[in-house]
């Protein structure tokens, strides 16, 4: 019996463990940015460590090989371990050479804002989302800048409204693209048919209609 009781005191002790310790190595873990993670976050990485010189392809938002070897290089630069995972000394340690002023983020809700402010919400990410997936496609450039100033491609960079200053739901919009929202279900382009000219552009099969914009591949 007294060893039952003992046995029962240990299991409880080493229970309540478990819960003090679990709650800040979840948290630790869920701000890690590793492989497949696609976010902001991860986007805020690439420019940074581009900055730095360790990242010399696209920014894309998308955690892949590329960005883990990145930071793998930093790390092992910067006396941390080459895991190639941006855990919390990492992302401390690329913060301490200070943030970058100019990001894609302002680019794409730059975009976001010029071709889409009068539509609603949904609309606005739909925008996001078709520059993101450009990125992703292999047809397009790899990078979200070289992305949405490829020539050609958007009436707003062409006729100068992409100079204007997004507002705040552009913003929102774009961080929403960011984080892997997509109204559009994998679109490539989109086009307002009441004022499409383009015979291309109407002949590709529509997947979706959002407000003044219809979206297709």
């Amino acid at each position: 019996m007294k060893k039952l009781s003992i046995l029962i005191l240990s299991c409880a002790c080493m229970l309540a463990t478990v819960l003090s310790v679990a709650p800040g190595q979840a948290q630790a873990q869920s701000s890690a940015l590793k492989k497949g993670i696609q976010s902001e976050r991860v986007l805020e990485l690439q420019q940074q460590l581009h900055s730095l010189g360790y990242f010399k392809a696209g920014f894309t938002g998308y955690y892949g090989s590329l960005t883990s070897k990145a930071v793998a290089r930093f790390q092992r630069d910067n006396g941390l371990t080459p895991d190639g995972i941006a855990g919390a000394a990492t992302q401390a340690k690329l913060d301490s050479f200070g943030k970058v002023r100019v990001t894609a983020l302002d680019q794409l809700a730059r975009i976001i804002y010029s071709e889409a402010r009068g539509e609603s919400f949904e609309g606005q990410v739909a925008v996001g989302a078709v520059v993101l997936n450009r990125v992703q496609s292999g047809e397009f450039p790899s990078s979200i800048p070289d992305v949405i100033l490829q020539p050609g491609q958007f009436t707003a960079v062409q006729d100068g409204q992409y100079r204007l200053k997004p507002n705040k739901t552009a913003y929102r919009a774009a961080r929403q693209a960011l984080n892997g929202a997509d109204p559009t279900n994998g679109s490539l382009f989109y086009y307002n048919p009441a004022i499409a000219t383009a015979k291309w552009s109407k002949s590709r099969p529509a997947v979706i209609s959002l407000g003044r914009h219809t979206f297709t591949n």
